[in-house]
């Protein structure tokens, strides 16, 4: 299994808006090959990122979504969206799970 955690640094002003986006991709990663589990996590502290979290069969499966069709055109909606939901950037943790239930 691989895991991927994107850190989003969103204003809080602004997280309303991301998280609202984020609701719609969440569907569409049903349908993506490989992937096992997709959380978008608010966060229960204002200091804190909003995450994303997702699960995939294997790194190939991660890397192969990244390089879809489908992920550019969901990353081209978020830079034509960026007056509503302004970032100062994001954080992405890749993780081999060795160990899991």
């Amino acid at each position: 299994m691989y895991v991927v955690m994107n850190e989003l640094h969103v204003p809080k002003e602004g997280r309303d808006n991301v998280s609202s986006r984020f609701a719609e991709s969440a569907e569409k990663m049903k349908e993506v090959p490989g992937c096992l589990d997709f959380m978008f996590l608010d966060p229960s502290d204002d200091d804190n990122y909003q995450v994303v979290l997702t699960k995939w069969e294997s790194e190939e499966d991660y890397r192969a979504w990244v390089d879809s069709r489908a992920f550019k055109d969901a990353h081209k909606k978020r830079r034509e969206n960026l007056d509503k939901s302004p970032t100062s950037g994001n954080k992405i943790f890749e993780y081999k799970a060795t160990h899991h239930l």
